[in-house]
């Protein structure tokens, strides 16, 4: 299921106002030289099926936390199996054929752990963890899960009625509406633009297509298993060969490259007297392959990817348009896009795409003060930090690297990076990658209100 995951965004946002509130009362000590990030040693491997392992010894506490992440999600279904990777996954966590789904939790809870399964629209994770001493047995459970899902087709009719309910939920909510549209306008016709599937789609669902769909995208070829924390390297190593060389190979790893031919495009949905305005705009964008996305990313932060940007100030702070406005990227090995998003009061709908589009002019025309742009590179710097100070973490991090087919450098000279953006450099970006007149625009509001206002704004 597509989803945009902000893990640390309420601390990020709590580290913001903490800093602007100091700001006000004293000059705050000129920052140390920032250290480029260090990646902890590892050790990697392959086995003869095309399975990769690689094993992190991370930190001092007794516990291991343990990934198999495999290429394979929301972006390998057909038009008409939208969500059946879901349903997959829900069903692979029904249990083994030699392991109900309580007794697998129950042993996982003896390790001091847990297990869970997740599908994303570019891959599917098992994830676990434990104490150190139990990352043998924990890797057994995992291996198990994955080779051997009973797929048991009694819980079928209750996991389609779950996903149903989800569904409905999702498809009520103008962020959610908005999405879906807006999606359709930046993949087209590929997996990535099919965000939701139909209540009679979910129902006709079988266990045949449920296992048709493992054989043809569940694999070693596609996998890699990730090790992080205080165990056995030798201990662990042998049980990942032992456990996972008899795996079937599978398919290779297949994503879908995105048509270049996008044109930009303004939709209205109505919600007849809804008090406000769901906004989505942007248009495609680069991916971290690219030498310009990381510099880019810093833009986007100044501009309105973090509480302190400027279109936050303007639409949030000055204006109070909106109360929770952000832009982010939303990257795929294929693609991507750059979008804002805000939930605005109906009567100010397009004043406040005015305000964007001004604050994207101006930036685009104007480079940023350089201590504007110093605090957003410390904000920065900072969450990337935060976000290497666990186990999962770093696995996260690595992951990154691998599914994008990205340097060890992309990790170990961020830091440094990060800190060589000018402002000079923002504006340039801005004006290169960020186009008002090629951005698309998704309204989710009360249709009457917006046209009065659009008349009204010529």
């Amino acid at each position: 299921m597509k989803k945009i995951l902000r893990p640390i965004a309420a601390i990020a946002l709590l580290l913001i106002a903490a800093s602007n509130s100091q700001a006000q009362k004293e000059t705050p000590p000129k920052g140390a030289t920032p250290k480029d990030f260090v990646l902890p040693g590892k050790k990697t491997a392959t086995l003869p099926n095309g399975m990769r392992s690689t094993l992190i010894q991370y930190g001092q506490i007794p516990k291991v936390t343990i990934q198999l992440i495999i290429k394979a999600g929301n972006v390998n279904e057909a038009p008409n199996e939208i969500w059946l990777s879901d349903l997959m996954g829900d069903l692979m966590e029904e249990g083994t054929t030699t392991l109900p789904a309580q007794e697998i939790a129950r042993k996982a809870a003896a390790m001091g752990g847990e297990i869970s399964i997740a599908v994303t629209a570019d891959q599917l994770l098992v994830r676990g963890t434990a104490l150190s001493q139990y990352a043998p047995a924990l890797i057994g459970l995992m291996a198990d899960i994955i080779q051997h899902p009973a797929f048991p087709e009694k819980e079928l009719p209750r996991l389609k009625a779950n996903m149903k309910r989800r569904l409905v939920l999702s498809k009520g909510v103008p962020q959610s509406i908005a999405g879906e549209k807006f999606a359709q306008m930046m993949y087209g016709n590929s997996p990535y633009g099919r965000i939701y599937p139909t209540e009679a789609m979910v129902e006709g669902y079988t266990l045949e297509q449920i296992k048709k769909f493992y054989d043809d995208n569940i694999g070693a070829k596609r996998s890699v298993l990730y090790v992080a924390g205080k165990f056995d390297e030798g201990v662990v190593g042998k049980e990942i060969s032992t456990l996972f060389s008899s795996w079937k190979p599978g398919p290779a790893i297949s994503y879908p490259s995105i048509s270049d031919a996008y044109t930009p495009a303004t939709a209205i949905i109505d919600r007849k007297g809804a008090p406000q305005t769901t906004i989505i705009m942007g248009l495609p964008a680069i991916t971290p392959k690219n030498p310009d996305f990381l510099p880019l990313s810093i833009t986007n932060a100044l501009l309105g990817g973090s509480f302190a940007s400027r279109i936050t100030a303007n639409i949030r702070e000055n204006k109070g348009y909106t109360y929770s406005p952000s832009s982010s990227f939303n990257v795929h090995p294929g693609g991507a896009y750059w979008a804002e998003n805000a939930d605005v009061t109906s009567e100010h709908t397009i004043d406040a795409i005015n305000e964007i589009k001004k604050e994207i002019v101006r930036l685009a025309g104007e480079p940023p003060a350089a201590a504007e742009l110093d605090g957003i590179k410390k904000y920065n710097a900072g969450i990337f930090v935060l976000q290497n100070s666990t186990p999962a973490g770093i696995i996260s991090q690595l992951n990154t690297l691998d599914l994008y087919g990205l340097d060890e450098s992309y990790l170990t000279n961020r830091v440094k990076n990060i800190y060589a953006v000018t402002p000079d450099q923002v504006s340039a970006l801005t004006k290169k990658y960020l186009l008002p007149e090629k951005m698309s625009l998704v309204m989710v509001g009360d249709e009457q209100a917006i046209k009065e206002q659009q008349a009204k704004a010529k």
